[in-house]
């Protein structure tokens, strides 16, 4: 059974969760801070004015004129306000009892009166009225009053401000399903396709030398040669097989001569490379030293699925080499802590815009191409050898350089 990778683990996403839960709380606490100064000084704002009202009603001197006051307390007055008598009635149609109220002036009398009456409730629910008192004892009036615009917008705001996060969240959590799911709609695809190609070629063959064989059965040199070709192909049968049987699983890992592994592929590949009308070069060299230094380039890997990776990144280079003749070339080099196998070919290069692009799978330029070859290919690398594969250098029309990056033991 083929398993996907998850993008993301479970704990990350716990870990996303409770970034977004704390930044939630916070911003709510916040703007809770923030209303419950405003209120306070718009309590202290009705105060001072109810203060000013029983000043007045105290005074010891009526002619004093205290206009300048009570207008200045009165700017700084930007909430709902409603000034009643101790019995909570009041003037509909007096301005300097009732401010920053939207009353429709086609509103009859009664229905003034009814709307008024209906906000002071809902004032005295959200805020105690403030007594102006003669004497200390005596309820002059009362001053209801309710939030202001600003107020009731900032305890509004962090719910909307999260519902909008939310709908956000969503629509990136849709539409990266989406992406998911079509990605991994195109690795099935691929992958079936694949399938089909790898066994394709060796059951085409196994078919042509039973017929050779119905032909030749009574020529014993002829019949054995043919046995031996089959057995090839039995054994290529066999090892696409176990290629398949290694994705999603613990693949056995070996000690293996990346030299020795490069050369069973260019022997694969130059018996079918004329089939395609090419002359293409295959070609190994050593950065390093010489021939005699094979054994320098020994890395543990699997070595049926890094096969799988040369030869896609061999399919790769030849159907980029457009012309009748190239070369490719499987350079090997190493420091002291990794070998790097870089495939060169002489093709038409990689456009730059879709270099990021190429490994992603269901991605091809090729018309014919489904887009899985250098997907697995980073996979089996990355996933299974904790190796890096990526696009090194490429020049449109030149020709391109794949490297491959792996642990020396």
């Amino acid at each position: 059974m083929i398993k996907f990778k998850r993008e993301f683990p479970l704990y990350i996403k716990f870990i996303l969760l409770a970034i977004a839960t704390i930044i939630a709380a916070s911003t709510l606490i916040y703007t809770n801070n923030v209303v419950k100064q405003l209120q306070e000084r718009e309590k202290r704002v009705a105060t001072l004015f109810a203060k000013g009202l029983e000043y007045v009603a105290n005074s010891n001197e009526p002619e004093k004129d205290y206009t300048f006051i009570f207008e200045n307390i009165i700017q700084e007055i930007d909430f709902p306000l409603i000034l009643t008598d101790s019995e909570n009635n009041f003037d509909p149609d007096n301005p300097t009892e009732i401010r920053n109220v939207e009353i429709d002036s086609n509103w009859t009398r009664e229905q003034k009166i009814r709307f008024i009456s209906s906000l002071i409730e809902k004032m005295d629910k959200d805020h105690q009225p403030i007594l102006v008192t003669y004497a200390d004892s005596i309820v002059l009036s009362k001053i209801h009053y309710g939030n202001s615009k600003l107020v009731e917008q900032l305890k509004y705001y962090p719910y909307v401000q999260l519902l909008i996060a939310a709908a956000f969240i969503l629509m990136a959590y849709i539409g990266f399903s989406y992406v998911k799911k079509n990605e991994h709609s195109k690795i099935w695809v691929g992958l079936s396709r694949e399938t089909a190609h790898q066994l394709g070629t060796p059951l085409s063959s196994l078919m042509g030398w039973i017929e050779l064989l119905k032909l030749n059965y009574r020529d014993p040199d002829k019949v054995n040669d043919l046995i031996s070709e089959v057995e090839n192909d039995l054994e290529r049968l066999k090892k696409v097989a176990n290629r398949f049987s290694k994705i999603g699983s613990i693949p056995e890992m070996k000690n293996e001569n990346l030299v020795k592994l490069i050369e069973r592929v260019i022997n694969y590949f130059e018996r079918r490379i004329p089939q395609t009308g090419k002359n293409i070069e295959l070609q190994i060299e050593l950065k390093n030293g010489t021939k005699s230094d094979k054994e320098n380039f020994t890395a543990r890997i699997n070595s049926e699925l890094f096969e799988w990776v040369i030869e896609n990144l061999t399919k790769n280079s030849i159907d980029a080499i457009e012309e009748k003749s190239g070369k490719i070339i499987y350079q090997l080099s190493s420091d002291k802590k990794n070998i790097y196998i870089d495939v060169i070919d002489t093709g038409k290069g990689i456009d730059l815009k879709f270099r990021k692009e190429i490994f992603r799978p269901g991605f091809s330029t090729k018309k014919r191409g489904w887009g899985l070859g250098l997907s697995l290919a980073k996979r089996i690398v990355e996933e299974y050898h904790k190796g890096k594969i990526f696009v090194k250098s490429s020049t449109p029309g030149k020709g391109s350089v794949m490297r491959i990056v792996l642990k020396k033991i």
